[in-house]
């Protein structure tokens, strides 16, 4: 355990104001190379891999776990690594890995989740360059999980519903789930993201079909729910909205 962990979280409304700030508006650099990134990687294990919604709970926990850690506030030692990358445009690519793979992406800064078994890392942005040859070398695309059907979400925890008209690939919802978690923690009182990171920051992640979705965007104008629209880099067209994400119903 890091020792600053160890210590009293005193900065915690700090890093809650930084996502409440919004995220962007500095742009691309002119420079490709120095693009900048969350990477994120997904335990896939080649026997018994865990279901798909459940990973994606995985993953959408990672992300929002990074982006409160105290380690990107103030004085942190991933702080300036952190804001580069918030204060660009949001990109998150999503890779997998399993065996040794998996254990090497481990060592690279960043933080691990278990949710239901099913583990996913979300590591410190950088520019595209910049990153450590352990997750460089590991494959974007490629094998997915089948739709599952878990039942009802449990709406003890927040909810991220994942529009199933567009048939994103697992890694592209990954990444869409943790632009979601990541909007939901800015966007809610710091009071509830409290009550959240209580919970480690877990989550449920459902499909929405047609008419859940109406009432769900029904939610995003009303303001109970936040809704990532995406820039349409890869996958969806651009402006789709990919992932509404609601409050836990206790909250």
């Amino acid at each position: 355990m890091d020792s600053e962990l160890d210590t009293p979280d005193t900065d915690f409304g700090v890093r809650h104001a930084e996502l409440a700030r919004g995220y962007g508006g500095a742009g691309d650099p002119a420079d490709p190379d120095q693009v900048q990134a969350m990477q994120m990687v997904l335990h896939l294990p080649k026997v018994d891999p865990p279901p798909r919604s459940v990973l994606l709970a995985a993953a959408a926990t990672a992300v929002v776990a990074l982006c409160m850690d105290r380690r990107v506030g103030p004085d942190g030692v991933w702080e300036q690594r952190f804001l580069t990358w918030k204060r660009s445009r949001i990109r998150k690519v999503a890779r997998r890995a399993r065996g040794a793979q998996w254990l090497a992406a481990n060592e690279v800064d960043g933080v691990t989740v278990e949710v239901g078994g099913a583990q996913a890392r979300a590591f410190v942005p950088s520019a595209v360059s910049e990153v450590d040859p352990r997750i460089k070398r590991l494959q974007i695309g490629g094998t997915d999980l089948e739709h599952d059907e878990p039942g009802p979400a449990d709406t003890e925890l927040p909810v991220l519903w994942v529009n199933s008209a567009l048939e994103m690939t697992l890694g592209k919802a990954a990444a869409q789930v943790g632009h979601a978690s990541m909007l939901l923690a800015g966007a809610l009182p710091e009071e509830l993201v409290r009550r959240w990171a209580d919970s480690e920051f877990h989550c449920t992640v459902r499909e929405a079909g047609a008419e859940r979705w109406r009432e769900l965007s029904a939610r995003v104008t009303a303001g109970t729910a936040v809704a990532v629209r995406d820039a349409g880099f890869t996958e969806v067209a651009p402006g789709s909205l990919t992932v509404i994400a609601v409050p836990a119903h206790a909250w």
